[in-house]
């Protein structure tokens, strides 16, 4: 299947700030582009990219004053196959897992293992080690938050979800990563695209998605606490240990978000000439903050 997708989000400032943005696919997807994935600025600027520790690809570059417009459509192929399910997955012991994992296991800015451990522990009383484990955690943090665009806040941890009972979906992703963490199963945060694609089409405005991975019997699997069951078209664009490493873009000093439209759509052979449909969104802080 064909997915065309992008972006058109505009920023105010009073004075030049320099901004960091993920705003490209992850490297792994590149050999599916069917047409170039190239992040335009207007007015122009010079765009520095390289990646980060974590893989993503990093644009680096300074917002004149006044502001700047980023802009981005293209058109990417997707196996078409929903979320794979593996229910004997099995959770690899902690000595055995691969250096470059064990991070996936820590406390981070948003994710307090310590402070959920207790919960954790007791939701995963007489569950099997490995899948049967996650998927319990996933189902605990998608139970407990109701999801409320109108009360997002990128101040809010993983504990402050589990506390407050509501969020958006970087909020979901947070719980369940921070939950399977405190049981040893490492867990990553993953942001990028997912559209309405073979499901019945959500009432919130479109946005950039969050939900995470876990490494079970050698490989990363993807679960999604905010919509828990498996979902098609996922196009990632990082990958982190929090919404901190994975942030679409991190401006240093004053910005106002004045436009804020993401595309997410299957498109057919023929459709790949048509503009994307526009929809406003006004400023908010999304499931990404």
């Amino acid at each position: 299947m064909l997915i065309r997708t992008g972006y058109d989000i505009e920023f105010a400032t009073e004075q030049p700030v320099h901004m960091l943005a993920l705003l490209h696919i992850r490297p792994e997807r590149r050999k599916d582009l069917v047409t170039p994935e190239e992040l335009r600025t207007d007015p122009p600027v010079k765009i520095e990219t390289y990646n980060d520790p974590f893989g993503n690809v990093v644009s680096r570059f300074t917002v004149p004053e006044g502001g700047i417009r980023l802009t981005n459509d293209f058109i990417v192929r997707d196996s078409g196959k929903p979320d794979p399910v593996v229910r004997d997955a099995r959770q690899v012991p902690v000595d055995k897992l691969p250096n470059d994992v064990l991070p996936f296991l820590l406390e981070s800015r948003y994710c307090e293992v310590g402070r959920l451990a207790d919960e954790a522990f007791a939701a995963i009383e007489g569950k099997a080690t490995g899948w049967a484990r996650a998927q319990a955690l996933v189902d605990l943090a998608h139970d407990r938050i109701t999801f409320d665009y109108m009360k997002a806040d990128r101040h809010r941890t993983a504990r402050g979800a589990w506390d407050e009972e509501f969020g958006v979906c970087r909020d979901f992703a947070h719980l369940a990563i921070a939950l399977c963490r405190a049981v040893n199963i490492p867990a990553r945060y993953a942001t990028g695209y997912l559209g309405d694609i073979g499901i019945d089409p959500f009432d919130d405005p479109m946005d950039f998605s969050a939900w995470m991975e876990v490494y079970l019997d050698g490989r990363w699997y993807t679960f999604d606490a905010r919509h828990n069951r498996p979902r098609i078209g996922r196009i990632v664009m990082a990958y982190g240990r929090d919404a901190t490493d994975a942030a679409i873009t991190t401006a240093f000093g004053q910005t106002r978000l004045k436009r804020f439209d993401i595309h997410t759509d299957e498109v057919a052979d023929n459709d790949l000439s048509k503009p994307p449909e526009e929809t406003a969104i006004p400023q908010h802080e999304g499931c990404q903050g």
